[in-house]
């Protein structure tokens, strides 16, 4: 921590490295890559081996619960990160918000009208990894070539809060 002297009187300051700064603009679209990897990497034996019994079970779980999971801690992730101090920050994860909410808001009103085809669930979740995994990787690589540097930013004094 840092301090700076204002009007005389010493003002406490917290830093934040700029790796932290680029490691928030990455997470929601490292947690997006993350929960589809496992799918995608089941999805080629799902569509050319048509496994049966067991196996057909675990390879749905392996495309389903990732996702699944992951939207619900997304929400937490995009509430932290959506309004960070560095407004880029912000604007990554929505935009990383954006692509995810969207493909999966696409699965459920399409979905109704496949019943148990689970060819067209995988095809389906196959398009949806079309918009989000390219995007994904391309955001990350632009949050890693941009500049970030720390942040200070100044302590609250005691008894006073922020909303």
């Amino acid at each position: 921590m840092g301090e700076t002297e204002t009007a005389g009187q010493p003002e406490a300051q917290q830093t934040i490295s700029a790796r932290s700064v680029r490691l928030a603009a990455s997470a929601f679209n490292i947690g997006n890559l993350v929960a589809l990897s496992p799918g995608l990497m089941v999805m080629p034996l799902v569509l050319l081996a048509e496994p049966a019994g067991v196996t057909l079970i675990v390879t749905f779980i392996l495309m389903v619960v990732p996702p699944i999971l992951w939207f619900g801690l997304s929400m937490v992730v995009y509430a932290i990160v959506r309004h960070h101090p560095e407004p880029r920050v912000g604007h990554y994860a929505q935009l990383a918000a954006y692509r995810f909410y969207g493909a999966l808001g696409v699965v459920i009103p399409v979905g109704t009208f496949f019943g148990t085809d689970w060819r067209l669930w995988i095809i389906t979740g196959g398009l949806c990894a079309l918009v989000i995994v390219p995007w994904s990787i391309i955001d990350l690589v632009r949050i890693r070539r941009e500049q970030w540097q720390d942040l200070e930013l100044p302590q609250p004094e005691q008894g006073e809060h922020h909303a």
